[in-house]
């Protein structure tokens, strides 16, 4: 198999969406061992969801391991070279598709037994705790960019003059997600990365789900605008702190 950044992002993200709404069907699902597990094991869940999506990436060939158009956006916008951002964007969107399909195809006896539609949604895609979309996109603004700020600082020789000590960086990442999911995700749920709503919220559309309602396109534009806003401002004043 010939090794790519390109192809890694596609698994890198596979796996991260494959984990991530995992955790969100076995805390939300009927008769899941996790039900009702609660926002900690959520939150935990799509931490070490992360970590192991940027393993994989880099086993496949995408040494920084991106898995998030914000983030691609952002080093992009900090370092003025837009080369990556289409073929890695394209590639993190199908991975984030097929690996929520592979989390419904896992659960699949559990969708019938779950009569909440909404919920049996949520496991997809985000929704707002409180439906305000100025608050809501300043949510995922200010949620990302705090993401690409943080992973920036840890990956600067301004912060550890030396660099991360090898192989420690995606558990700086993990830990990054982990505290915005706490603290920050009541509000949206923290998307935090276009390709992580837009293709299971694809998914949960074209997917044949027992008694499911419809993938509430009306929110859909948040979780796609206000991260790559937050990414933009973010990769601008890093490219200004590293001039």
């Amino acid at each position: 198999m010939t090794r790519s950044p390109v192809l890694g992002e596609f698994m890198g993200t596979l796996i991260l969406m494959l984990l991530g709404t995992g955790v969100n069907a076995a805390v939300t699902l009927k008769r899941s061992k996790a039900e009702n597990a609660g926002w900690f094991t959520i939150a935990a869940g799509w931490a070490f969801a992360v970590l192991c999506g940027i393993f994989t990436a880099v086993l496949f060939g995408s040494p920084d391991a991106h898995l998030n158009p914000a983030i691609t956006l952002a080093f992009s916008v900090e370092h003025r070279n837009f080369a990556n951002l289409l073929p890695f964007a394209a590639a993190q969107f199908a991975g984030a598709f097929c690996g929520a399909t592979l989390a419904w195809l896992f659960y699949l006896p559990h969708w019938a037994l779950t009569p909440d539609a909404e919920a049996k949604r949520g496991v997809f895609c985000t929704s707002p705790a409180i439906r305000n979309l100025p608050a809501n996109l300043f949510s995922e603004f200010l949620a990302t960019f705090v993401l690409i700020l943080v992973v920036g600082a840890t990956g600067s020789r301004l912060v550890l003059s030396t660099g991360a000590a090898a192989g420690l960086s995606p558990y700086l990442v993990a830990c990054i997600i982990w505290s915005i999911g706490l603290s920050l995700g009541g509000t949206t749920g923290y998307a935090i990365n276009p390709v992580r709503d837009l293709g299971p919220r694809i998914a949960h559309a074209l997917l044949p789900i027992p008694g499911k309602t419809d993938s509430d396109w009306s929110y859909a534009l948040i979780p796609i605008l206000g991260p790559l806003l937050g990414a933009t401002a973010a990769g601008f004043l890093l490219s200004l702190v590293h001039a």
